[in-house]
């Protein structure tokens, strides 16, 4: 499934097998998670990217070609393909372990061709093995809204209180991690939504509500997944001082002007920018513990364009996923 370009549909096109070169692999691709970043790509809220282009980077495959210098995948390996494609591990940021922040880096349906398609190539080293016992299709969406969710939970320390705004595919994997590590969660949601506030009552929230609400008690910390900059003057309203407000997305609407009284206090606004190969070890490494449990709306690969819109007009319960 092809994108020529900003704000049109995509293509289905025929093409030949890509080759892996040097150091890659090709992956013949099982199922590919379809995240709020692609909808960003495609509706140009992301500049510049590599065009046509093939979107999507909750990649689960299994390897079934190595390029010349591979040696840590084998033929059939099941493996999983994140955000982050490349960087160039001698900038300041890669040498002191923040290679997210890399100038260089590259990212998977973005300047590189992504997983919607029956075959990708990627950079063997920023490819994860995966475990078995997990389907593809529940796997997929842990490769970046699990992944990046992890990291954002992170950031947020030990805030026993945690708010989380926008309940999509991230939000209801880091409610899962969250209540794992004995937090209580109150789930923000678009107003009038129930479904929404349902969907995070079943998986442990302490409480939901409309975006536009105060929670019943102050939060210690909160994640923001949905892309509205008016949130974030809402949650700081509702964190304690000392409290953090993480901004999880890569693209959010403008902040508006703010009291400072509302940052006043030690309580800290920060951003969250793709993730680190570390990240993606830990997260994977834990996620079977919980379990975590991804819900998915399964979509064949033809349907691209019907899932985008759904998840464009917040009409899917957790996370799309293609199916190959």
């Amino acid at each position: 499934m092809l994108l020529d370009g900003p704000r049109r549909p995509l293509r289905l096109t025929e093409g030949p097998t890509p080759a892996p070169g040097p150091g890659q692999i090709l992956i013949q691709v099982k199922a590919c998670g379809v995240c709020r970043t692609d909808l960003h790509v495609a509706d140009g809220d992301l500049p510049d990217p590599k065009l046509p282009l093939v979107l999507g980077h909750e990649i689960v495959g299994t390897v079934a070609a190595l390029g010349t210098g591979v040696s840590r995948f084998q033929l059939g390996d099941r493996v999983g393909v994140p955000w982050l494609g490349w960087t160039c591990g001698e900038c300041a940021y890669c040498r002191a372990g923040r290679e997210n922040l890399c100038d260089k880096a590259t990212f998977t349906g973005y300047h590189l061709d992504g997983g919607y398609a029956e075959f990708a190539v990627a950079n063997a080293a920023f490819a994860f093995p995966l475990p078995e016992g997990l389907g593809d299709t529940e796997t997929a969406p842990l490769l970046c809204a699990g992944m990046i969710g992890y990291r954002a939970l992170v950031a947020t320390g030990p805030a026993e209180r945690l708010g989380i705004y926008g309940f999509g595919a991230a939000g209801h994997i880091v409610a899962q991690l969250a209540r794992h590590q004995g937090r209580r969660v109150f789930a923000f949601t678009r107003p009038g939504d129930a479904p929404a506030k349902q969907f995070a009552l079943d998986l442990g929230a302490v409480w939901a509500g409309d975006a536009d609400t105060d929670p019943p008690e102050p939060l210690d910390a909160a994640i923001i997944f949905a892309p509205v900059g008016l949130l974030v003057p809402a949650a700081l309203k509702v964190v304690v001082k000392g409290g953090t407000v993480v901004c999880a997305g890569i693209h959010m609407s403008d902040i508006p002007p703010l009291p400072y009284q509302l940052l006043w206090g030690e309580r800290v606004v920060r951003s969250v920018a793709n993730l680190t190969r570390r990240d993606g070890e830990e997260f994977l490494a834990l996620a079977p513990t919980i379990p975590v449990r991804a819900a998915v709306q399964p979509f064949p690969l033809a349907d691209a364009n019907e899932a985008l819109r759904r998840l464009r007009e917040g009409e899917l319960r957790g996370a799309a996923v293609l199916t190959v």
